[in-house]
């Protein structure tokens, strides 16, 4: 017995973390498949079994259309315009400025808040009555509107403009960390060659900044996915259900409308979601490692 602790220990040390991951991920998300295969309504029931006919009533609800879409726009928005803003200040700073670290923390501060605090500081902010658009109006442009937030064709970029604010500082780290990470020597060559900053950036240093901009991609789509908190304290889905998404979705159903099943399906779907992200970036980083 001794001899066998002393050749496997690690695993031994390992076992009750990786039982109880087994339990309570892997463990609940077989339970949650299961629910969603059931008629259950406040409390899971596992003798009303309806086969995959939530799945069925999810993709013929409106609701949940809106939501689905609004993840998509919401997500791709938000992508593009932090990965752009966060390449683009990361390169500034990378340019050995005065007060750098003070600049890279003003980046980063957000990223200390969670996503409540951040949705209640914007909601502030785009409040038409004591927020930018009230500020505008005292400097003397009366005729400013910033609605954003009642007008149900513009809130999603509330959303975009809170998240980015909240993630561009973890963007802006990992661009500049693998700037710096760039041989100087390409640097230099270019400089005696002549070839202007600019396109040293978009046809060399950019392209090999190509892992980084994959970790980026997964990180932020899967806060995406995952968003809920922001929705809820900016807009709470609202105008209407305009700014759904999936996750607020998910859990009106489960906790509002007492509709447990149909709230489990939303969650495998969104799950799929999720493994539909990781699973190339898990294949690219097992070929590069392998």
């Amino acid at each position: 017995m001794r001899r066998f602790l002393q050749r496997h220990v690690s695993q031994v040390a390992l076992s009750p973390s990786l039982a109880l991951i087994a339990i309570f991920l892997y463990g609940f998300i077989a339970y949650t498949a299961a629910v969603s295969t059931t008629n259950s309504k406040a409390f899971p029931r596992f003798d009303s079994f309806v086969g995959l006919e939530q799945y069925w009533r999810l993709f013929h609800t409106p609701r949940w259309h809106v939501a689905f879409t609004n993840m998509f726009l919401f997500g791709g928005l938000f992508l593009l315009v932090t990965i752009s803003l966060g390449l683009v200040i990361a390169i500034l700073i990378d340019q050995r400025i005065r007060a750098e670290s003070f600049f890279r923390s003003i980046v980063m501060y957000p990223m200390a808040m969670s996503f409540v605090v951040t949705g209640i500081i914007w909601q502030w902010l785009l409040n038409p009555t004591l927020g930018i658009e009230v500020m505008v109006h005292q400097l003397g442009f009366t005729s400013f509107r910033l609605d954003w937030l009642t007008n149900p064709d513009t809130v999603i970029w509330a959303l975009v403009v809170a998240a980015f604010w909240q993630g561009c500082g973890l963007v802006m780290a990992l661009f500049l960390a693998g700037l710096r990470g760039i041989d100087e020597d390409i640097w230099k060559a270019a400089a005696v060659d002549g070839i202007p900053a600019w396109r040293v950036y978009v046809y060399i240093v950019i392209p090999m900044l190509a892992p980084v901009f994959l970790t980026v991609v997964v990180l932020l789509a899967l806060s995406i996915v995952r968003s809920f908190d922001l929705v809820v304290a900016l807009t709470n889905g609202g105008p209407g259900v305009s700014s759904d998404l999936p996750s607020v979705f998910m859990f009106d159903m489960a906790f509002r409308r007492t509709n447990l099943g149909l709230s489990a399906a939303s969650a495998v779907v969104m799950l799929g979601t999720v493994l539909a992200i990781l699973i190339p970036y898990l294949y690219v980083e097992t070929r590069e490692r392998g």
